[in-house]
């Protein structure tokens, strides 16, 4: 072993900003996490303000939450894949389909959450 894994607060802090330089690196090279960020700033304070409930408010905000955990999710597969290579391969396609349909899922669940709570 190299050295000495951080731990406690150390470890934290360390997390945290490798969480921010990805978040970043997300912003300046995903264009539909660009998107999906700008409809958060939109649609959160929404959900705030038409939730009834404490409950309501907190389902329509992390269902939108988890639009954006997809996203950085789908993006990272995306990352990786073109890292391997740039050929078209099956098994690369495979990753990055599954990994659109599941930023698809996380947005129909946004709508159907949205829709059954406000109406």
């Amino acid at each position: 072993m190299t050295g000495k894994k951080p731990t406690g607060i150390s470890r934290i802090i360390k997390a945290t900003r490798y969480s921010a330089e990805g978040i970043k690196a997300a912003w300046k090279h995903e264009a539909a996490f660009r998107q999906e960020l700008l409809a958060l700033a939109v649609f959160l304070p929404l959900g705030l303000l038409l939730g009834q409930t404490g409950l309501e408010r907190a389902v329509l905000i992390v269902s939108l939450m988890i639009v954006i955990v997809t996203e950085l999710l789908n993006s990272a597969v995306e990352a990786v894949v073109d890292r391997i290579g740039q050929e078209v391969h099956p098994l690369s396609k495979r990753a990055k389909d599954m990994g659109s349909a599941a930023v698809f899922v996380s947005l129909v669940s946004v709508l159907i959450t949205w829709v059954l709570i406000l109406i």
